[in-house]
């Protein structure tokens, strides 16, 4: 049976609070939107070739998932507007042509075509 208050020794190695707990769900979408947000009007390469592949794949499942919008919401009208112009060149692709291409992903071209549709 354990003591009333834990020995010094137990004291000592347990890890903090912090460090037990995953952090919050919040925090992670926070932090989803922003790289959304950043990729599109900060880092935004005309290319979807040369974007990176998860930063490209995150983009198109946000817009399949119709959370897209909501990541632009609270931004500026001139951003807002700029954002979407970007996103609807990504849409406008085809992926079967897309997968064709020299030196691409086929398959996440084809999760792109099957989340599109």
């Amino acid at each position: 049976m354990w003591p009333a208050t834990p020995p010094l020794e137990l004291l000592l190695v347990t890890p903090p609070l912090e460090l037990l707990w995953p952090r919050p769900l919040w925090s992670e979408h926070a932090r989803l939107v922003k790289k959304v947000q950043e990729s599109v009007l900060e880092k935004w390469v005309n290319d979807p070739h040369r974007m990176d592949k998860r930063v490209l794949s995150l983009i198109l499942l946000a817009h399949s998932s119709d959370v897209l919008e909501n990541a632009f919401a609270p931004l500026q009208d001139e951003q807002y507007d700029l954002g979407m112009k970007r996103v609807h060149t990504l849409l406008e692709l085809e992926p079967e042509k897309e997968s064709a291409k020299p030196n691409v992903n086929e398959l996440m071209w084809a999760v792109v075509a099957a989340f599109t549709k």
